[in-house]
C-alpha cells in the first residue's frame, strides 16, 4: 500500500511538471507568432484591446479639405485665347493693348497666362485659384491687399457697378448656377474681355459675351480706393 501511495504521488508530480512545460511552450509560441526572423521582435506596433497603433503612422488625410471650384464650362466651349502675341503689342484675338492702357496690369497678367489651376494656391510656380490670382494681381500692380475669397472681395472690397460701367481693373463675379452664391471672380480688361484662373484651363483670358459666362454672370464691382 505504501508502494502504491508513492507511485501515485510520483505520477501526479510528473503530470504537473508536464503541464507547466506545455504552458510555457505555448506562451513562447504566442509571443513569437508572426516573427520568422529568429530574432526578438522590435516592431513598434502595439496591440491594446484589439486596437492597433503604429508609432510611424501619422495619417492626416482627415484634415485635408477640397476647395469648391467654379462651375465648369460646357464640353463644346472653346477658350478665346491662351497665348499672347508679340512683346511690343498685346494682341489677344480682338484685344489690343495701347499706350492708354495700364501697361503694368497687362504685363503682369501676361506673366501669369498658362499658370495651372490649384485650389487654395496663389503662385505662378505651383498654381492658383481664381481669388488667389486676383489677389496677387492687385497686390503687385496696385499695392492693395484684397480679401482671399471672391465673395468677400465683392462684399468688402468692392462697390457694385452695372455691367455697362465696367472698365480696366474692375472685378467680375460669377455664380455656381444657383444665381445666389459667388463661386468665381476675374479681372476685367477691355473690349468685353477678362482674365481669370479657370479650374479646368488655368489662367486665361475669356469673353464675357460667351454663352457660358452670360448664364453664370453674377455682377461687377469696382475696388474701393
Amino acid at each position: 500500500m505504501s508502494i502504491n501511495f508513492f507511485t501515485h504521488k510520483f505520477t501526479a508530480i510528473a503530470m504537473l511538471a508536464f503541464l507547466s512545460l506545455a504552458g510555457a511552450s505555448c506562451g513562447v509560441m504566442r509571443e513569437a507568432e508572426g516573427n520568422t526572423s529568429g530574432m526578438p521582435s522590435t516592431s513598434s506596433t502595439r496591440v491594446t484591446g484589439a486596437v492597433h497603433r503604429n508609432s510611424g503612422n501619422h495619417d492626416r488625410s482627415w484634415a485635408r479639405t477640397e476647395p469648391k471650384p467654379e462651375a465648369q464650362p460646357s464640353d463644346d466651349y472653346q477658350p478665346i485665347m491662351s497665348i499672347p502675341a508679340t512683346s511690343d503689342k498685346w494682341k489677344i484675338t480682338s484685344l489690343q493693348v495701347d499706350a492708354s492702357d495700364n501697361q503694368a496690369l497687362y504685363q503682369e497678367i501676361k506673366s501669369w497666362l498658362g499658370t495651372p489651376y490649384a485650389g487654395g494656391g496663389h503662385t505662378k510656380h505651383v498654381g492658383t485659384d481664381c481669388s488667389g490670382f486676383v489677389m496677387e494681381i492687385y497686390l503687385t500692380v496696385y499695392g492693395m491687399q484684397l480679401e482671399r475669397r471672391g465673395s468677400l472681395m465683392y462684399s468688402n472690397n468692392c462697390v457694385a457697378i452695372n455691367k455697362s460701367q465696367l472698365s480696366e481693373g474692375d472685378l467680375v463675379f460669377f455664380h455656381d448656377g444657383s444665381g445666389t452664391r459667388i463661386s468665381h471672380v476675374g479681372i476685367y480688361l477691355k473690349d468685353n474681355k477678362f482674365a481669370h484662373a479657370s479650374s479646368s484651363r488655368g489662367v486665361i483670358i475669356d469673353d464675357l459675351g460667351s454663352d457660358y459666362y452670360l448664364r453664370h454672370y453674377y455682377g461687377a464691382g469696382r475696388i474701393k480706393r
